[in-house]
Parts: structure tokens; sequence; C-alpha cells
């Protein structure tokens, strides 16, 4: 897609974890204290990276072999995390300028996450992006999660905007299919723990190498323009 292709667009809906901010290590640290105090093995973090971006829940499923064990898992990962979740999250660098400069242009802003609403409000504080971002779409808010379109469907029209008048930025292929189904704009961060591979396959609209890459594409206009 070129620069040009992409007039019109009204608002930028973001995914968090891996997009805006980086929890890579934060997840993977949880996951294999969880994989070997309920499995006694940790699979290779291939396994886990490539459900990244669905819901803990989801992932979980995975490996759990009935719902107890499921949520006894689910149970060890979050006590687990709780202590160590501030230190090793962080804003990418760029991220926060970049959405400020969104929202001083005009632009209608969206998180859709596959954390759960209380978890991504903390991670947004930490990297200074809560201030920026009226709608917050959390697995709490759908019956379906991405990859499914319903959250991205939800932030659309809590913001009021058409599908094809939004983009929406990820780090999976997870998003770039919950967008492209849901009729929007995509672009995929190439800075998340995704390999380049997966994202091609996954066939966003754009891909983006920089935070900032997001206003040059927007041709530094306001909305619509």
């Amino acid at each position: 897609m070129t620069d040009a292709a992409l007039t019109g667009i009204r608002a930028v809906l973001y995914d968090f974890d891996g997009t805006l901010a980086d929890s890579t290590e934060l997840t993977m640290r949880c996951y294999r204290h969880t994989m070997r105090t309920h499995l006694g093995d940790v699979l290779p973090d291939e396994v886990w990276l490539s459900g990244f971006g669905t819901t803990l829940e989801a992932q979980m499923r995975r490996f759990g072999r009935d719902p107890g064990e499921v949520q006894a898992m689910l149970d060890t990962y979050r006590t687990y995390q709780n202590p160590i979740h501030d230190d090793l999250l962080r804003p990418f660098p760029d991220a926060a300028e970049t959405v400020a400069e969104l929202e001083r242009r005009g632009y209608g802003l969206a998180i859709v996450t596959s954390k759960r609403r209380r978890a991504a409000l903390r991670g947004m504080e930490l990297c200074g992006l809560v201030r920026h971002f009226d709608v917050i779409v959390t697995p709490e808010d759908v019956t379906e999660a991405k990859p499914d379109p319903e959250p991205v469907l939800l932030a659309l029209e809590r913001l009021g905007v058409a599908p094809h008048q939004a983009l929406f930025v990820g780090d999976s292929p997870h998003d770039v299919a919950a967008g492209r189904a849901a009729g929007t704009r995509t672009a995929a961060a190439l800075w998340g723990p995704f390999p380049r591979q997966a994202l091609d396959e996954a066939a966003p609209d754009v891909f983006l190498r920089t935070q900032r890459d997001v206003l040059r594409l927007l041709n530094g206009g306001g909305p619509g323009s």
C-alpha cells in the first residue's frame, strides 16, 4: 500500500502488548514458570509466541488437560506475574510521543487488547498512555476476542467511525486478521516478537518499522486528509 492509499483515515486503533508496550520478556518468564509448575517441562518459546496476542485463557486452553487445570495454570501465571509486572513492562521508544501527536492532530484513538481491563489499564499507566485513549476494548467487553473482529468492531462503534476510516496497528497475525475481518486498514509492527515471515503471511496493508511510521503514513495531516 502506498502512503496515498491511507487517505481518509479518521481513527487509529492499537493493540497494546508487543505494539505499544514491550512485554515479551515478562510474558515469557511467566509462561516458563507456569509450564514448569504444571507440566514439569517447558515447550520451545515459539510454541507460546505463536499464540501471543490472543487471550491468556485461550493460550492456557492449548496446554491444560481439563478446565480445572486451565484455571490452575491461569492462577499460577497471574500470581507469578504480579510482583514482576511493573519492572519488566515498558513502552517501546516513541510510542507515547506518537500517540500524543495523533491525538493532537485530532485522530480518534482506541486500544483493542486481549489483556484483561485491570491489567491493560495498569500497563497503559506505566507507559504514559492512559490519558490519550477514550476507548479501550478488552475481552470483558466482548463475546469473542481477537482474532475475531468483534473487539475491533466494538471499538469502531464507540469511536463513531466506519471500518474503512480506521487503521488497526498490531504486532501479531491475530491483530491483522481481526482488523481485516472488521474491514479496517491494517498495519503490522515489525518491532514485536513475531518473525517477518509470519507477518508476511498475514498480509497486512502496510508494515511499520518504527512507531513514528504511523505519522508518516498518514501524510502529516489530520483526520480524513
